[in-house]
């Protein structure tokens, strides 16, 4: 059948109405991308759209070898089959500046996780490694290298490593960000200060980023915003009009 006429699109965005997973199957060379970058229904709770799609990651594989999936550890676990064929290379924590939980007998959990998974050889795939200021340097950019005489004895002595002292340092795994509490369009809406990173690790500028969840958009628009294109699907047409609002509102 193919995939339907999309919902709403301009020269770097389209947006699809549709179940990712029927459309994942339709579109499979329509939906090529660099990246992934998505934040599937967890199923953890009785909420009506709160019910994750069986087999999706499977179906994914056939769009892009390498995906930033948002979720809970409980989600990881429970659907750990899922993901067969995928191999995990790294997790990030989005500390949250405040959270919420069902269960007053437990911590307070204020923190997502955005798990990153790759299919075939790591050499091969994109990566742009982040980097941030670094507020401890006291050397100016360029001026001196580092060089580290040892690895750590956890990791096996993995040699020694160089670093420049260009004032910047590796963005840490654990990523402040405030949560959109307020001000969110969607129930579980990502803030640009999380996806950002993400985007940028995974995708080079000009090609696609695909999200099969694209509920308000989020991820579309900030991977715009990024100078790369974006592909994203939206089952319920209430979120995929906000985010069809949203997005033509860019320049």
């Amino acid at each position: 059948m193919g995939l339907p006429t999309p919902y709403y699109q301009n020269d770097q965005i389209t947006l699809y109405h549709g179940n990712s997973v029927e459309l994942l199957v339709e579109g499979a060379d329509e939906l090529r991308a660099e990246a992934i970058v998505t934040d599937p229904p967890y199923g953890e709770t009785s909420l009506a759209w709160d019910v994750w799609p069986a087999g999706w990651p499977g179906l994914a594989a056939g769009a892009a070898a390498s995906m930033w999936c948002f979720g809970s550890m409980r989600m990881f676990l429970s659907r750990f089959d899922d993901f067969h064929g995928w191999k995990l290379s790294q997790d990030i924590v989005w500390q949250k500046a405040s959270g919420s939980g069902p269960a007053a007998d437990r911590f307070r959990r204020v923190h997502e996780y955005a798990l990153h998974w790759y299919r075939g050889k790591w050499g091969a795939i994109y990566k742009d490694p982040q980097r941030e200021p670094n507020p401890v340097s006291g050397h100016k950019a360029g001026t001196a290298t580092h060089r580290r005489s040892g690895g750590a004895p956890h990791l096996g002595g993995l040699g020694p490593s160089t670093y420049l002292y260009d004032g910047t340092r590796l963005v840490h795994s654990v990523i402040p960000a405030k949560n959109l509490r307020g001000r969110a369009l969607h129930p579980t809406e990502k803030p640009r200060e999380i996806l950002a990173p993400l985007i940028r690790y995974s995708c080079p500028p000009g090609r696609v980023v695909l999200d099969p969840f694209a509920g308000s958009g989020s991820t579309l628009l900030v991977a715009a915003e990024l100078g790369r294109r974006a592909i994203g699907i939206e089952r319920d047409e209430r979120y995929a009009e906000i985010a069809a609002r949203r997005l033509s509102t860019l320049s």
